[in-house]
């Protein structure tokens, strides 16, 4: 029987705000444990939770972001569940009437394989408004457990799709999609080893061509694209291979062990009404006028694929360049900088994709960390440009510009690279380098091409590389067909 795997995720995405949801306390990553643990975050008896109006801003940035339906009125719940990092035995979140409704992602899904690339539309079920809890902490004791309230109350927008991805592959392009433009709007710093960006993965699969949805496990707190896409293979094939061998499916919530590349079942996965979900009677229902939305709108960036659109029809990009351009709000400053410092924008692509990204990549840094600024480099582009350096010489010059030295002019006076340029000087170079291999010569005129490049070589060799190459070629052409 062949079988199709049908995927849906929820991906809890801590907002950028500066304290948590319902009160002042910090959020700061890396304080010492329950130093942030705040009478609100605790539930203790007489205090109330204010609900804070960065967290919902960041809300409607995603509503904007995915062209959702942003709820006029929505509703805060407790969620009742027992677990030690909870204290006050519920969570407040949203349920019936989120804040984010539906919308919509678009992917692009790498080639695998023979399967070509291929773009698809990922639905967004809803987002909703909720406090994170706190965490269990093994072993800082020996032998024991504890409980570390820091993180209680942290303000995350829960993002759940449809059921519309059907391969490891897609769950992954999705994961990054999203990703990308929590950081890109703002509203998240994307940290994965930090939690502030976490994915759970419901897994199901059906005989192919079916229309019912078969049992579904939930793989939980993923927090890497490559353990995501582990887990969902590992998952798949667990799933088939059960059903194929007659067993049945339980509904349960899993997790994936990195070391050993597979899942294993948590606890059986709860429904809704387990959770005995009801109104908050200490929140108001949260309202959003049309002026709200306005308000958030006017401080929206220019977004990912709009601005790839651009850079495609403003400076003749590819499709390709533009969307490496745009993996990041940050990378995309960065090239556009470098053009409206005076770079010509296909070799600024060029180099950003290349140079600059290959050392920050090598040094695991982001593009903030580049020592080469974007003026700095719009500089030395310049002067590949009006012929003062060569591509090889403008490498090297590069390279002392990455150790902390940004004067290109001097660093190319220093080096000695200042390419030749004069003709009256290539041409003697180039009457030199035809007198000394006249057998170079001849091999050319009897219609031998690679003589020609060898004799390219001779000349740029006796120029000691500083002879530009569009002359030497120029020269060298006229003078052996003239």
């Amino acid at each position: 029987m062949e079988w199709e795997v049908v995927i849906g995720l929820e991906t809890h995405t801590q907002l950028q705000t500066n304290t948590k949801i319902f009160s002042g306390a910090s959020i700061k990553y890396g304080a010492e444990p329950n130093t942030q643990a705040c009478e609100v975050s605790l539930a203790l008896p007489g205090v109330l939770p204010v609900l804070n109006k960065e967290a919902v801003q960041c809300a409607i940035k995603f509503g904007l972001a995915i062209d959702a339906e942003i709820a006029p009125r929505s509703v805060f719940a407790r969620k009742n569940y027992f677990y030690p990092d909870l204290p006050k035995g519920y969570q407040i979140s949203q349920y019936e009437l989120p804040v984010v409704g539906k919308g919509a992602v678009t992917i692009q899904v790498p080639a695998v394989g023979k399967n070509p690339a291929y773009e698809k539309v990922i639905n967004i079920t809803r987002a909703h408004l909720e406090e994170d809890a706190g965490k269990s902490v093994h072993g800082a004791v020996e032998g024991m457990s504890g409980i570390d309230l820091n993180r209680a109350g942290t303000p995350l927008l829960e993002i759940v799709t449809e059921p519309d991805m059907r391969s490891a592959a897609e769950a992954v392009a999705y994961a990054k999609k999203l990703h990308e433009l929590v950081q890109w709007i703002g509203i998240c710093d994307g940290n994965m080893q930090e939690g502030s960006f976490r994915c759970d993965v419901n897994v199901s699969v059906r005989p192919k061509g079916s229309d019912k949805l078969g049992t579904r496990r939930e793989i939980k707190n993923l927090n890497s694209f490559k353990f995501m896409q582990q887990a969902i293979e590992y998952e798949t094939r667990w799933q088939i291979g059960t059903l194929e061998d007659g067993g049945t499916i339980q509904q349960a919530t899993v997790l994936f062990n990195p070391d050993t590349g597979e899942t294993r079942a948590m606890r059986s996965k709860e429904e809704a009404n387990d959770y005995r979900y009801f109104p908050d009677p200490d929140l108001l229902p949260l309202t959003i006028t049309e002026a709200d939305k306005a308000a958030v709108q006017a401080t929206m960036p220019e977004l990912a694929g709009a601005m790839k659109a651009r850079f495609e029809t403003q400076h003749g990009l590819s499709a390709y360049d533009a969307n490496a351009l745009t993996t990041s709000r940050e990378l995309a400053a960065y090239f556009t900088a470098t053009v409206d410092a005076g770079a010509e924008a296909k070799q600024a692509a060029n180099w950003v994709m290349g140079s600059i990204s290959a050392k920050l990549n090598a040094e695991n840094q982001p593009i903030s960390a580049s020592p080469v600024s974007a003026a700095n480099l719009a500089q030395l582009l310049k002067r590949i440009a009006d012929n003062t350096i060569s591509n090889n010489a403008a490498k090297q010059v590069f390279e002392v510009m990455w150790v902390g030295d940004s004067d290109v002019d001097a660093i190319i006076e220093k080096l000695g690279l200042k390419q030749v340029s004069d003709n009256g000087a290539i041409e003697a170079i180039i009457d030199e380098v035809l007198a000394a291999n006249p057998a170079m010569v001849e091999e050319f005129k009897a219609g031998k091409e690679k003589a020609f490049n060898a004799l390219v070589g001779q000349a740029m060799k006796a120029s000691k590389g500083k002879a530009n190459p569009a002359q030497v070629n120029e020269v060298l052409k006229r003078k052996l067909t003239g």
